[in-house]
């Protein structure tokens, strides 16, 4: 140790020792400078001990409104569990169902509901926003090529509606049609673009499809 260093800067290199040799994430985020915090996303899992009896919720509640798989002609064993799979390099997590299908495919409300917001973001491209008639979940449908003629915001969507067709605006490649869906739990604000997110999988996999029309 050189002479004359102090008492606080031999405590900061121990400090940065165990930092490198624990991997002391605590104090990590103690040292981050104040005021700066991340940026919203659209949602957020719920996280620790109350996540497995929230999804038990969430899952009850949803299974009663027995949602429609969204795109036209798709088999629900051609589904794909994408939840949980990481984007930009693992970066943020997907946190919704990607569902292939060839660009124009109708997409259809998955649920009755009011359409709450079309909204066009540089991640989503052309985005949809429906509530449940409870208004305690949001339904999201991004990457549309198109909405469907005539759809407003405030409409009262049926289920099976067409509300779009199937695209890959926004972030999606350009040779990989499908649609991104999203099912968040709102808060008590009942904020379109924020909640916590729910994984559609298992409540579509068991679904029935819409058959593809001649």
């Amino acid at each position: 140790m050189p002479r004359g260093e102090s008492r606080l800067r031999r405590a900061l290199r121990s400090a940065v020792s165990g930092l490198v040799l624990g991997g002391g994430l605590g104090l990590i985020v103690s040292l981050l400078p104040a005021g700066h915090p991340p940026a919203p996303r659209l949602a957020q899992a719920a996280t620790g001990q109350e996540a497995p009896a929230q999804a038990g919720e969430d899952f009850a509640y949803l299974a009663e409104r027995r949602l429609l798989l969204p795109v036209e002609g798709v088999a629900p064993a051609a589904l794909r569990d994408t939840f949980n799979q990481g984007r930009d390099a693992g970066t943020r997590p997907h946190e919704a169902l990607d569902i292939p299908a060839p660009r124009g495919t109708p997409v259809f409300a998955v649920d009755d509901g009011r359409l709450v917001k079309l909204f066009t973001s540089v991640p989503g491209g052309l985005t949809l926003y429906q509530f449940d008639p409870g208004s305690r979940y949001a339904y999201y449908y991004a990457h549309l090529d198109r909405y469907a003629q005539g759809l407003h915001e405030g409409a009262q969507l049926q289920r099976g509606d067409v509300v779009g067709y199937v695209g890959t605006t926004g972030n999606a490649s350009a040779d990989a049609p499908h649609l991104h869906f999203a099912i968040f739990r709102l808060g008590a604000e009942r904020q379109w673009w924020k909640g916590e997110a729910v994984n559609p999988y298992p409540l579509l996999s068991p679904a029935q499809p819409v058959p593809r029309k001649p």
